[in-house]
């Protein structure tokens, strides 16, 4: 039976693996400190935080999120540490709620590796603090306990810190909002809240449940998303500003936001833009019954939603979680097992009657099987998991409308021009290194919050060995991809392309978007053509600004055009001056809220003489690569995941097929 405690309240741990469950409505820190009898911290190694998120007995999240599970073994716990504060902050700096009072009260569980709750605390009475002791792990005559602490900070972690008797408190607490910044910045964005664990029912692949995993936990769909009926109605995007999901730069849910979040307890609205009535989305389809001791098989749209692409929208998001939670409990499992084995063999190594002769030999071997029986245990049930989703892949990958497809995909030869956009676009696929064979869709929900950048330069993961030449072709190539599988996801006339190339250097890249007609004007060369451009989007988006903050939509210029842009901008920062790097800061972020959106493809070694004027651009777009690199993070654990961009396939017709459709449809409204 689950412990509800209060302020201050204890109750003891029979098990000495455990996981701490974080649920929160805001992305948040989580850390612990360890600290000694004297309830002292006596240093940064004492810490595991995103910046450091191992230590002995305990792993943390790297980066910020609205869930977290921390991994604690109790065992292994070295004999200085009495005690484990699980520590919760809210990120510096990212456009969130900087007090907790603000948010939806935090809560924390203890469970046991089968996911069964052994304790749970709700956090409430916060107001202006910034940072949280919720739990403290102690122990007590020879065992463990958990009490329920919920001390306030309204200093943030730096206060907190000082009052754990750390030395450089500050810096520290510095130090772990930068890589919280960091992790940010290469993050996945999550998808928006998704309804209670019931409302999904979609079969889940169990994470590795070996010798130190949780068994698997249900999660649920993704609401559905309003979609306005026209871009300057006072509830249209430019005006409501679209909120970003967690993880997502100007995410700030708050009580009173209106898609509450599963935390809250409250139901998730799902009406449908379209629709009139509010009813719950159809269920999904189900799969066929299995044999008796087999998996059900797999079935493309099987989670909740209106629409097939809604579905598989919600689907492919399952698959992500799924995956990283698999790797993470495997790579735990693995951690594990070798933490266990160096144990053992240093109480050997450290009995001189053991450390020689047969007996230290039959020891170490001992502990060597070990290791191999816990890491084997891990690997099946990896295995196991790993071949559902597989399974799960081959059945979801066809059924993909063209917006989610790969450029192979038949969907794209019998394309036909939406009349209305889609959920999200396709912009390549992930993989770990577990199964490189199991690709999951990197899905980004339209319409753009934030820019893209694609890097020109070499990468740390760069295996082809493209010259620097080559490397800025491959980068334009998948500039053109993303930007033609915009312009083919919206219906006619919603949506212009814009190109800037100073140099010219471009032009064989561009050509089939050149060739097709469907750029809302030639690329713009020189320095009278950059300035021209850049002019014309600024101008652009301080009009539509202007008009929404008066409330005077009415009043924009009749000939102003409605679409959603998109601009490109090739080589920089060769051929731009000041005036022209301060405009491209400009619409990377104030762009976005009222249609205006940048592709940058640069090297950004090139941009070192700037110095620290760019770092504001850079960290405001999404990194991508044109060549394999693992520098994306998912929203859940955190892994480096590898990142490969969907470019049409040598030789294809595809793309001059796609784009012929795309502005025979633009000519038909003109």
């Amino acid at each position: 039976m689950t412990a509800e405690l209060v302020r201050g309240q204890n109750h003891p741990l029979s098990q000495a693996r455990l996981e701490i469950r974080i649920t929160a409505g805001v992305p948040v820190v989580a850390g612990a400190a360890l600290s000694d009898e004297n309830g002292t911290a006596r240093g940064d190694e004492w810490v595991a935080h995103p910046g450091a998120p191992t230590l002995p007995g305990i792993e943390v999240s790297r980066q910020a999120a609205a869930d977290h599970r921390l991994a604690v073994d109790l065992a292994a716990m070295p004999e200085a540490v009495h005690r484990v504060n699980v520590l919760l902050a809210l990120p510096s700096g990212a456009g969130g709620p900087l007090r907790f009072g603000a948010v939806t009260a935090p809560r924390a569980a203890v469970t046991g590796l089968d996911g069964t709750e052994i304790a749970r605390y709700t956090l409430t009475g916060l107001d202006a603090e910034s940072a949280v002791v919720a739990l403290e792990l102690y122990r007590r005559q020879g065992g463990w306990k958990v009490r329920a602490v919920g001390q306030g900070y309204a200093g943030g972690l730096a206060a907190l810190f000082t009052d754990l008797g750390m030395p450089g408190a500050g810096e520290l607490a510095g130090g772990i909002q930068e890589a919280v910044a960091r992790g940010l910045a290469r993050s996945v964005a999550a998808p928006p809240p998704r309804p209670a664990d019931g409302d999904r029912t979609r079969r889940a692949a169990a994470p590795a449940a070996g010798a130190d995993q949780p068994g698997s936990a249900s999660r649920a769909a993704d609401p559905v998303p309003p979609r306005p009926a026209h871009p300057y109605e006072a509830s249209g995007p430019y005006a409501a500003q679209t909120p970003a999901g967690p993880g997502e730069r100007g995410y700030e849910p708050t009580a009173d936001s209106a898609q509450p979040t599963a935390a809250t307890g409250s139901p998730i609205d799902y009406t449908h833009p379209n629709r009139g009535h509010a009813t719950a989305p159809p269920p999904p389809p189900q799969a066929p019954p299995a044999p008796p001791g087999s998996p059900a098989p797999p079935v493309a749209g099987d989670a909740a939603g209106w629409s097939l692409d809604e579905r598989l929208y919600n689907q492919v998001w399952g698959m992500f979680e799924d995956l990283a939670r698999t790797a993470a409990a495997y790579r735990s499992a693995v951690d594990f097992a070798d933490s266990r084995m160096e144990k053992e063999l240093d109480q050997v190594l450290s009995d001189p009657r053991s450390r020689l002769g047969s007996s230290g030999d039959a020891a170490r071997e001992a502990a060597r099987a070990k290791r191999a029986q816990l890491v084997d245990q891990a690997a099946a049930v990896l295995d196991r998991d790993l071949a559902q989703l597989t399974a799960e892949a081959g059945v979801v990958e066809p059924a993909f409308p063209p917006a989610y497809a790969r450029w192979d995909n038949p969907v794209w030869h019998g394309y036909r021009v939406p009349t209305e956009p889609p959920m999200a676009l396709r912009l390549g696929d992930l993989h770990l290194p577990e199964r490189p064979a199991l690709r999951i869709p990197l899905l980004m929900r339209l319409p753009l919050e934030r820019g893209l950048w694609i890097d020109s330069g070499p990468t740390a993961a760069d295996v082809s060995a493209l010259d620097s030449g080559e490397l800025r072709q491959r980068a334009m190539e998948t500039a053109v991809s993303v930007a033609a599988r915009l312009l083919a996801a919206h219906p006619a006339g919603d949506f212009a392309v814009h190109v800037i190339d100073p140099a010219g250097s471009a032009a064989r890249e561009l050509a089939p978007l050149v060739r097709a007609g469907v750029l809302a004007a030639s690329p713009a060369t020189g320095a009278a053509g950059v300035t021209q451009a850049l002019g014309g989007l600024t101008q652009r988006v301080d009009l539509v600004q202007m008009a929404l903050r008066g409330g005077a939509t009415d009043a924009l210029p009749p000939g102003l055009d409605t679409a959603r842009h998109l601009l490109i901008v090739n080589d920089f920062p060769h051929g731009f001056d000041d005036r022209a790097v301060t405009a491209l800061r400009y619409l990377a972020d104030e762009g976005p809220s009222v249609g205006v959106h940048l592709l940058m493809v640069a090297d950004r070694q090139d941009a070192a003489a700037y110095g620290p004027l760019l770092d504001p651009l850079w960290r405001s777009l999404m990194r991508l690569t044109p060549v394999p690199d693992d520098h994306l993070a998912d929203p859940w654990v955190g892994h480096a995941w590898t990142y490969e961009p969907s470019l049409v396939p040598p030789g294809s017709q595809v793309l001059d097929h796609v784009l012929a459709q795309v502005a025979i449809a633009r000519t038909k409204i003109q």
